[in-house]
């Protein structure tokens, strides 16, 4: 396959992608949090909408956007393909495909973030051929591509994995089809739609993901031109159209980062209110932190939390939307490692998400893994203690459960933390936590 010459390498400071910090967050724990803090926008929405741009060449703004790791390696994804991105204002996002060209996506980037593979979809829509190295990302556990390669396959492309690169191609352009996906995939409906949308005819998805951020994206496409049904339902109707145009968008809140926040201020026994919110994303989180005991007050885009002393116990199991997000487990276990008593979470997503439990056991917590659930039983207090992050929500529940333990912990390794938080440690700190960034 011939794949565009790739772009220069000299792009702006916003896309910069740095050497790898080695910081940690230094955490003192006793204090309890009060006061309010606005939610940033989403990662898991924002990277899909900005390989979208691949699929029509001109102009596009978006607001609320992140400033994240995950979001500049994912400019400097486009930059390759000869797109610029400049930031503006607060937290605006101005991308320009105009010259817009195809080439390899490579293992350099897509090793550091596996949400690099969207753009595999938009690729191989526009140019009829792709060439995306196999994506890395977090440390735990598999998560296998076979449903994004079935699925540009379901759309007539031949696809074959060569020394570690997806090879996709579609001499004739794609054409409309039917999948039924075994497991929901938010990744892998990202994925399809986004192929999809200009593919010739119709395409049936069954089993479609129905997570706020799938339909942040669908929602993206139709306003470039897109035609698409069953928005927010798991049967996905998209009819191809010849081609579409830029458009502008907000990001969506940040679920994860609001579900994050609250569980501070009820690890703390503390009173929070979150602003920015949007409360239709929320509801499996709220509902199982009332719960452990919390009241939980809303408004139009906002929720307040006042917390117990300590934490009721409860079953946890994660589902995909509208059940319990996996991406919040690791932040629950925090939390019910200082319960009133035994709690048990079962993660159905990912069944070897529990890196973060050894490190949890360090700081004093009492938890017993089998298989893929863990036993908590909660103690009265942890201790403060090193620890390494070990993923990007690992990072969260170990700073979590440092704002309770007595004494300082330290936490390295802390560039996972930075690839889905926006300075979470200043957001901690205005909330009255004694908690701050060390540079090594």
């Amino acid at each position: 396959m011939k794949i565009g010459q790739e772009s220069a390498r000299s792009i702006s400071k916003d896309t910069e992608v740095t050497t790898t910090s080695m910081d940690e967050i230094r955490v003192l724990g006793g204090y309890k949090l009060k006061g309010r803090v606005a939610a940033g926008g989403s990662k898991n929405a924002t990277l899909p909408l900005l390989a979208a741009t691949l699929l029509a060449p001109g102009t596009y703004r978006f607001t609320n956007v992140p400033e994240l790791k995950d979001v500049s390696t994912m400019l400097e994804m486009l930059s390759r393909f000869g797109i610029t991105s400049r930031r503006s204002g607060d937290h605006e996002l101005t991308i320009d495909s105009t010259n817009s060209h195809n080439a390899e996506a490579p293992y350099e980037l897509v090793k550091t973030m596996r949400a690099s593979i969207y753009v595999l979809g938009p690729l191989l829509a526009r140019y009829g051929e792709a060439r995306v190295s196999l994506p890395g990302g977090c440390a735990w556990g598999p998560r296998p591509v076979d449903l994004h390669i079935r699925a540009m396959e379901a759309l007539g492309a031949k696809v074959e994995i060569d020394h570690g690169y997806i090879v996709a191609t579609a001499p004739d352009g794609l054409r409309g089809g039917s999948i039924s996906f075994d497991v929901s995939s938010v990744g892998a409906t990202g994925n399809l739609l986004l192929a999809a949308a200009t593919a010739a005819g119709r395409t049936v998805v069954e089993n479609a993901a129905c997570e706020p951020e799938i339909q942040a994206l669908c929602e993206f496409l139709v306003a470039m031109g897109a035609k698409i049904e069953g928005i927010c339902k798991p049967q996905l109707i998209i009819h191809g159209v010849p081609e579409l145009h830029p458009a502008d968008a907000p990001m969506i809140p940040d679920r994860i980062e609001i579900g994050t926040l609250l569980v501070a201020a009820a690890i703390t026994g503390g009173d929070v209110e979150v602003t920015g919110v949007d409360l239709t994303h929320l509801g499996a989180t709220l509902s199982k932190l009332e719960a452990t005991g919390a009241s939980i007050e809303v408004a139009t885009d906002s929720v307040r939390l006042r917390a117990p002393e300590r934490p009721e116990p409860i079953s946890v199991t994660t589902r995909p939307f509208p059940g319990f997000p996996t991406d919040m487990q690791a932040q629950f276990m925090a939390l019910l490692s200082v319960g009133n008593g035994a709690s048990t979470i079962v993660d159905t997503i990912y069944h070897d998400r529990f890196t973060h439990v050894a490190e949890l056991q360090r700081l004093g917590a009492d938890i017993r893994l089998d298989g893929n659930t863990a036993h908590v039983h909660g103690v009265p207090s942890l201790s403060g203690a090193q620890v390494m992050a070990t993923d990007l929500r690992a990072s969260a529940a170990l700073i979590l459960a440092g704002l309770i333990a007595s004494g300082e912990t330290r936490v390295s390794r802390v560039y996972h933390l930075d690839r889905g938080y926006e300075r979470l440690e200043q957001k901690l700190q205005a909330l009255g936590a004694s908690i701050r960034r060390v540079k090594a």
